[in-house]
């Protein structure tokens, strides 16, 4: 709703970029602050963070270019991340990769830094989308004029750092999803006092988060659903955290009770 925070002449400070550079130092003092609960090296998890961050970003924008080829002319455009253009599920699952990779040389247990990057990444993420409001990305569809939903559309001005269409109520996809990862945080924060075993945290973040996306999917209108399934492939994605968070957390529980 408001992209530009800041400007004067052409000096423009953009509320999404804000909003996203919050996002992750709210998501770095979360990782420390649990790494610590945890015993863990925190200059190591300042390290895991960092790089699982590139790799986030470099996950991001290869993602968005298999999702949108027909928005690539040349190789200037497949860099130019500066002008937008990231998948969140790609970032997701770049800095998992990278944190896989490094696990080993730091010696962390797989199960601890998951737990911690779950409730890290639920922060930070909420944060963001409250960033992608302000931009107009990752917008909803038209509601309809008979809807419930159609008193809290959201509809967007005529500017040029908006990404959303503009004139006309959409679905709020933004502010709702950061809400429910706020709820998703709270909810881990209180859990994460009671823990009784590693990988409970990260297992009941797939299952939340995966059920919220899956759902607000319907109101997005920014991936075309499969044509034989009628699911995004963001739909496929979050099906498979649940069905993994679900494993992860009945696995933890049968160990605990041996």
């Amino acid at each position: 709703m408001f992209p530009d925070l800041i400007k004067i002449g052409d000096f423009v400070i953009h509320t999404y970029g804000l909003l996203v550079a919050l996002g992750m130092i709210a998501s770095f003092y979360t990782a420390i602050y649990f790494g610590k609960k945890e015993g863990l090296n925190v200059k190591n998890v300042e390290n895991l963070f960092l790089f699982a961050v590139l790799g986030g970003l470099v996950g991001a924008r290869i993602a968005y270019i298999l999702e949108h080829p027909d928005e690539f002319r040349s190789f200037f455009d497949y860099v130019a991340v500066w002008k937008g253009g990231i998948d969140w599920f790609g970032a997701f699952l770049g800095g998992a990769v990278i944190l896989l990779i490094l696990l080993k040389k730091y010696r962390f247990p797989p199960l601890k830094i998951a737990d911690i990057a779950g409730i890290s990444i639920a922060i930070g993420h909420g944060i963001g989308r409250l960033g992608c409001t302000a931009a107009g990305c990752c917008y909803g569809k038209p509601v309809p004029e008979d809807s419930i939903f159609r008193p809290i559309g959201i509809t967007f001005p005529d500017h040029p750092h908006t990404a959303a269409p503009h004139g006309f109520p959409l679905y709020p996809t933004q502010p709702a999803e950061a809400l429910g990862n706020f709820i998703i945080f709270g909810i881990l924060f209180l859990l994460y006092r009671k823990k009784s075993f590693d990988g409970q945290i990260f297992s009941v973040y797939l299952i939340l988060y995966g059920v919220e996306r899956f759902l607000l999917e319907f109101w997005r209108g920014v991936t075309p659903p499969i044509p034989v399934i009628g699911l995004t492939w963001n739909q496929v994605v979050t099906a498979g955290m649940i069905i993994t968070g679900i494993v992860i957390l009945l696995y933890g529980l049968k160990r605990k009770k041996k």
